[in-house]
């Protein structure tokens, strides 16, 4: 077991990930015969196999996916090593790993984060848009943006308030397709939406009369949801906030239709004290408290003044 060394469990955990040795090498930057090698020293090590062949590529055995969750736990820590040891604890410095939705991610964050490299150009960042909510405890990341109040003893978190959530379309879509008045008339429209029965179908079904049939976009993606309605195909659930910086983009039926989502900066307590994190932590908790009270213009608030269909 002595000769077990970190780079031929990175190995052991890039071909469960990836499925193939070539596809494992191109993960780790290495060639495929140094991950085969790897791979056979662990088995030897082990002296138990780990991967069987077929067609469809390398297939973990019962002992390979047992041993998945500690290979796992040990990247975390390697990941959260090289990251601790990137600049001292009092320097404003050295690399902050940040976790968001995919919409905040890519449409919200970047600028802050531009923003607070301009003062502190020491600063790398490491941005992991999921949906997911990544675990602040293993180290999966920094700093988290969550939709969800956190309920972890061992977390510091700082709620934001709610980002409010409404259907909008493209201004051009719906002089041309006219604005509905009430749910029964939304459904005649081309709706954006999801692919899969999820808990926001449910929550859709359940509130407003919505399924998915009534869908003429499904993406379980909220970035493709997004990107189909400033494409102008149709009616979707978009953040205010986000909406607001688009003069293309109109709300409709804000009576009729309004969500919102809880919104919490999150960091472990351990991390709290260290002066990267702690200025990430802070420009993230008025950057986004900005964000939310951003507001349509008065023109993008006002229904488009077309006839309706039928």
């Amino acid at each position: 077991m002595s000769d077990i060394d970190w780079e031929r469990q990175r190995a052991f955990l890039a071909v469960l990930r990836e499925g193939s040795l070539s596809a494992a090498a191109r993960a780790l930057s290495v060639a495929q015969p140094t991950v085969r090698r790897r791979m056979e020293e662990l088995e030897a090590a082990l002296g138990v196999p780990l991967f069987t062949r077929s067609s469809g590529g390398l297939q973990p055995t019962e002992t390979a996916l047992e041993l998945r969750d500690h290979a796992e736990a040990m990247a975390l820590a390697a990941d959260a090593f090289v990251r601790t040891g990137s600049a001292g604890a009092r320097d404003i410095a050295g690399t902050v790993r940040i976790s968001a939705s995919e919409v905040v991610a890519v449409e919200v964050l970047p600028p802050m984060l531009a923003a607070l490299r301009r003062t502190y150009p020491g600063l790398v960042f490491e941005l992991s848009p999921s949906n997911r909510n990544e675990d602040l405890l293993r180290r999966e990341a920094d700093i988290a943006i969550r939709m969800v109040r956190p309920t972890q003893s061992a977390l510091v978190a700082r709620r934001i308030g709610a980002v409010p959530l409404g259907l909008h379309a493209r201004a051009d879509y719906l002089a041309a397709n006219g604005t509905p008045a009430s749910l029964d008339e939304l459904r005649a429209f081309g709706l954006i939406g999801v692919e899969r029965d999820t808990p926001s179908l449910r929550d859709y079904q359940a509130r407003f009369g919505i399924t998915r049939d009534d869908f003429v976009f499904r993406s379980d993606s909220d970035l493709a949801q997004l990107a189909a309605i400033r494409a102008g195909i149709g009616i979707g659930i978009c953040q205010i906030p986000l909406a607001a910086r688009d003069p293309a983009l109109v709300r409709v039926m804000p009576e009729a239709f309004a969500l919102d989502l809880e919104t919490w900066v999150v960091t472990h307590e351990d991390l709290r004290g260290v002066a990267r994190i702690r200025a990430t932590f802070d420009h993230l908790v008025d950057g986004m408290a900005a964000y939310l009270r951003a507001q349509p213009s008065v023109a993008a608030s006002i229904a488009v003044a077309a006839p309706r269909r039928g």
